[in-house]
């Protein structure tokens, strides 16, 4: 991956993605070695995270080499950064900075999908929609620990939890349209808050629902839902 895939002197195409945050600035380059094709991402604002960070590390290690290095040998994030000198004592590892600053921002993707380079990073970054309906769904929405005993309870989870990323997505888009940026944990609270019971007494019966808090008006707003009244007769009904 180092001598071959990021070694390749193919120019990188400069894009930039959209997000709900703001912008990133990406810097991308298809590189194919026999069969594999390879997706060679460089995101600027990680590279900015990455050179500071090791910045970090090195002003740490030049105040503790002022003390003395025999600590630094235990530190493993210090130590892949020093070399041993001739005098039984230890240095920077200026050729070591200097291959890890080559690495900062970037990742690679490897596939065989049919897709642009473009439209391959952005379905890896989708990736991250689909831990965090894992996480949601083990957590907020409670549904672990899960025990399959079969193949088709597998496939069913799957298509259960695919079903929920697709839910999410779509009411992403009609709360962007509807200009809302709801939080999900919040919102699933409120939601499972939402109930209707049915009253009888004398031979009469209403339904009663409770109050709508939070964004979950809105959010049936930005779908074209509404919300049933707070007290329905059933028998006007």
């Amino acid at each position: 991956m180092r001598d071959v895939i990021l070694n390749d002197e193919t120019p990188f195409t400069p894009l930039v993605i959209d997000r709900q945050r703001g912008e990133t600035q990406l810097f991308i380059k298809e590189v194919r070695v026999d069969k594999q094709r390879y997706i060679v991402c460089r995101n600027e604002a990680e590279a900015t995270k990455d050179k500071a960070e090791r910045q970090q590390i090195i002003a740490g290690i030049e105040a503790q080499l002022k003390k003395g290095d025999k600590a630094l040998v235990g530190n493993s994030a210090y130590r892949r950064y020093l070399r041993a000198t001739g005098k039984k004592a230890f240095e920077i590892d200026a050729g070591k900075l200097a291959e890890e600053a080559r690495y900062d921002g970037v990742f690679v993707l490897r596939t065989n999908a049919k897709i642009t380079p473009l439209h391959a990073v952005l379905r890896y970054r989708d990736l991250l929609q689909v831990e965090t309906l894992f996480r949601q769904a083990k957590a907020t929405v409670d549904t672990r620990p899960i025990y399959h005993s079969s193949d088709a309870a597998i496939r069913g989870h799957v298509f259960c939890s695919f079903l929920a990323l697709v839910l999410q997505k779509e009411l992403a888009r009609d709360c962007e349209v509807a200009n809302i940026k709801p939080e999900w944990q919040p919102l699933l609270r409120d939601l499972d808050r939402l109930q209707v019971a049915t009253l009888t007494k004398d031979g009469k019966s209403i339904v009663v629902r409770t109050p709508a808090s939070g964004q979950v008006g809105n959010i049936f707003k930005a779908v074209g839902v509404e919300l049933p009244p707070n007290i329905r007769d059933l028998a006007a009904a």
